[in-house]
């Protein structure tokens, strides 16, 4: 792919005014939800573009969920951190860089932009909820007990707080009724 390729490539995605050259090696697109930058190697071999997902102090939380995300769902994208920000990150050799991979990677960089930390955010409220269970197995509870475990919980303010609205209260049991109901059939205990 040509640095001029690329150029009209941006344009053509976000529009003329959204897209700044401000030197010869990088652009720079400014949306109303995002910021892309697109940056050449010093020899112009290698293009590298890198979309702002949230602060690293935010995002550290989720390191176990991030590692695993680039290895089997961000596909040739890559979550990365720098300059104390998390990044969604695409590096690939210029020469080999199809227009259509070009356009693809935009694509799959916006998405997890989007996304942010809120897919990671569930995935790690999953997997606590996952644990919640196995224990509760362990212990021979069952469905039932464990879902009045987590009421009463609440309810002490043990999980939420005693301040909490009541409205915001229930919200938050029916959700762990509805998570603790939808996993609990996957889980077995693991009788090590």
């Amino acid at each position: 792919m040509k640095p001029e390729k690329i150029t009209e490539s941006l344009k053509e995605t976000f529009g003329d005014r959204a897209v700044e050259k401000p030197s010869s090696d990088t652009w720079q697109v400014d949306t109303q939800q995002m910021r892309l930058l697109v940056i050449l190697s010093q020899d112009s071999s290698w293009l590298r573009l890198l979309v702002p997902i949230a602060p690293a102090t935010e995002a550290q939380a989720f390191l176990s969920e991030l590692l695993e995300a680039n290895f089997d769902r961000t596909q040739e994208a890559r979550y990365a951190f720098n300059q104390g920000v998390l990044w969604a990150v695409f590096i690939h050799s210029l020469t080999d860089l199809t227009e259509a991979d070009f356009s693809s990677a935009i694509a799959t960089l916006v998405s997890l932009r989007e996304k942010g930390l809120s897919e990671l955010f569930q995935s790690q409220i999953e997997g606590r909820i996952r644990q919640i269970i196995q224990a509760a197995k362990l212990q021979g509870q069952d469905l039932e007990t464990t879902l009045k475990t987590i009421e009463r919980l609440y309810h002490e303010g043990m999980l939420g707080g005693l301040q909490q609205d009541p409205e915001e209260r229930k919200r938050f049991i029916e959700s762990w009724q509805y998570q603790l109901k939808r996993l609990w059939p996957e889980i077995e205990p693991d009788n090590r």
